[in-house]
């Protein structure tokens, strides 16, 4: 699988890590000094640019893309720039990290797979502060009814 991911903070480079064995990954990250949480023996391209510019992102080889996840730590970036990948570049599978829950909630009604990272880690420590079995991704990454953050 070819596999795009912006932003290689924490998430991000974790989880290129996870997929480099197997796959072929490419980082698109606008501060190079972020890149050095990814450590050594980089197996991933690193892409220094603004994924927001095609011309990165054609770069990155976008066009040919299983999956495109954006992890910065900005929504409107990661909206954008997700939209970019999905609807000019038909990027099958796109993932977009999104710290509001409401827009998380409305991007997922468009068809995005969104994750609230927050909402994910409040739900995770709730059942384990209340000895509750732990759910799946699905019942944890949603907006509890009429709950607006």
């Amino acid at each position: 699988m070819q596999v795009v991911i912006l932003g290689c903070g924490r998430t991000g480079s974790y989880l290129a890590r996870m997929l480099e064995e197997n796959h072929k990954v490419t980082i698109i990250e606008e501060d190079y000094t972020w890149v050095k949480r990814y450590g050594s023996n980089i197996k991933s391209t690193i892409i220094i640019g603004d994924a927001q510019d095609e011309d990165i992102l054609e770069q990155a080889s976008i066009h040919q893309a299983d999956a495109f996840l954006a992890l910065t730590r900005n929504d409107n970036t990661n909206i954008m720039v997700a939209q970019i990948a999905s609807r000019i570049y038909n990027v099958p599978r796109v993932c977009i990290r999104l710290t509001d829950p409401n827009r998380c909630e409305e991007y997922r009604k468009m068809g995005y797979f969104c994750i609230n990272p927050n909402g994910i880690m409040a739900q995770y420590m709730n059942d384990w502060l209340l000895e509750n079995p732990f759910g799946s991704i699905n019942e944890y990454n949603k907006l509890f009814a009429g709950m607006e953050i």
